[in-house]
């Protein structure tokens, strides 16, 4: 399973902020970081009159916007998903995914915390709270590190989420959910879907292989 650690903490804390400096510091150490934000207001990212707009409107379930060095897609979905459907279906070629929010979620938690917008941290080592980041006192319970200490943040989550950390080759999902499977059964399937596909005409070695499966009325 994908490392997937929340930074939370009250509105205007400085999460984003301190984000800004956290990322870059975990990709310097060699790690390929994903990110996401939670907005529990819904949000629009499309502007009404673009044609990606357009598009959608006209009945699109999926919509996306293609150029050489970016792609974006909006998708419809029929309830929010949760982390750990997210971290599957689009993020499963990265190190660790960093989220701003989800602070219900029973994932690993950083709270930035500032005592001027709540009386106290709004998470405890009972919510999975991992870190505090604050100047101001507070019996956390929790290794504490000030706003500017973002490599020592860096750190606490390298030695304990990714060091030594062995990557996944395989993602089988059902639905959208992951599959867990052991080591052996992964080299398993990986050696018998190259063997197969390998005699097929215009086989070349890959980097990667993606393969989707519908099943529907007529199978």
């Amino acid at each position: 399973m994908l490392p997937i650690i929340s930074i939370v903490g009250a509105s205007n804390s400085g999460k984003t902020t301190f984000l800004e400096k956290l990322i870059p510091e975990l990709v310097s150490k060699g790690y390929r970081v994903g990110a996401v934000k939670h907005d529990a207001h819904g949000f629009e990212m499309d502007r009404e009159g673009k044609d990606t707009w357009r598009l959608r409107r006209a009945g699109a379930a999926v919509i996306a916007i293609s150029s050489p060095d970016q792609l974006a897609s909006i998708r419809r979905t029929d309830a929010e998903m949760n982390l750990r459907e997210i971290a599957a279906r689009f993020f499963w070629t990265e190190d660790i995914l960093i989220t701003e929010g989800f602070k219900r979620e029973h994932f690993p938690k950083i709270e930035v915390f500032r005592s001027a917008l709540e009386p106290k941290p709004i998470c405890g080592p009972e919510d999975n709270l991992i870190a505090l980041v604050s100047e101001d006192d507070s019996d956390a319970r929790v290794p504490k590190f000030s706003y500017a200490d973002f490599r020592g943040v860096a750190e606490l989550i390298e030695s304990r989420y990714l060091k030594g950390r062995k990557k996944r080759k395989l993602l089988v999902q059902l639905d959208g959910k992951p599959l867990p499977m052991n080591v052996f059964v992964e080299d398993f399937v990986i050696g018998g879907i190259r063997g197969m596909l390998s005699a097929l005409k215009g086989y070349e070695d890959p980097g990667t292989i993606s393969i989707h499966i519908r099943f529907g009325e007529d199978d």
